[in-house]
């Protein structure tokens, strides 16, 4: 379970997230922009810690673009340490239960040729797993006021190909799902993959200027996507600290 945009000093969103994840056991991610405003060593110490630093042992994170505020993202590699990934690359995969889970890095060259994608390809041949999770800052589709972020489309496109079944990002301080769709954002019911932007860890919230097609559910609110990895299927459900949730299931492909 998790979210991103997380940690701002004082706010409601980041206490009350917090202690949603208190009471839910299992792996705790972030999808970047983990501590505000810029990612600082004292951002971390004054507004992460005190929240959120009590899962940090059992956080695996992604960072964001307001970490990359500081040169090379030091500050965060610094505090988060072993569980960032090995030598600061921002990018890491794990297991939980049978599911193969991989942490991107959206700041970094993405594109098809890069050494990011490079690895992504090889991680995903030598784990040949059935099911296959993956999470990053920017979104690819966002209805959100930043849009979307096409230096993810190559990416995306490699997890398609390879067989994952779901995409979480953050960036915008919001909560949408989109129905299973391929890179392009062609509807695909049977083998596209499915995206959550779940920016909703404690930042200000945003609106929805322009909807995306197959955006299915949208909330501005803070909250945590909870999800269930079974052998073969997964659940989720976005718990928010008031007002409309979502949840649903599927099956892997």
């Amino acid at each position: 379970m998790g979210a991103g945009d997380i940690a701002v000093c004082g706010s409601s969103g980041t206490e009350g997230t917090a202690r949603l994840l208190d009471s839910i056991d299992g792996t705790v991610f972030t999808t970047g922009d983990n501590a505000y405003f810029t990612g600082s060593r004292q951002d971390f110490r004054d507004c992460y810690h005190p929240t959120r630093g009590r899962h940090k042992h059992r956080t695996r994170p992604a960072p964001g673009n307001h970490e990359y505020e500081n040169p090379a993202a030091a500050p965060y590699f610094e505090y988060l340490g072993e569980s960032a990934g090995p030598d600061c690359h921002g990018y890491y995969s794990y297991m939980v239960g049978e599911w193969q889970v991989i942490s991107l890095n959206s700041n970094i060259s993405a594109g098809a040729g890069s050494a990011q994608a490079q690895w992504l390809r090889t991680e995903l041949a030598a784990g040949a797993r059935r099911c296959t999770l993956a999470y990053w800052h920017h979104a690819l589709f966002s209805s959100g006021p930043n849009g979307d972020a096409p230096q993810m489309r190559d990416i995306f496109r490699i997890l398609y190909d390879l067989g994952a079944e779901i995409v979480i990002a953050g960036h915008e301080h919001l909560y949408e799902r989109f129905a299973r769709q391929t890179a392009d954002g062609v509807p695909d019911p049977e083998r596209g993959i499915r995206q959550c932007v779940v920016g909703t860890g404690g930042a200000p919230l945003s609106q929805f200027p322009t909807i995306r097609p197959n955006s299915e559910v949208r909330l501005s609110t803070h909250g945590v996507l909870k999800l269930g990895l079974a052998a073969g299927s997964f659940t989720w459900e976005f718990i928010t600290l008031s007002g409309p949730r979502d949840s649903g299931s599927g099956s892997c492909r």
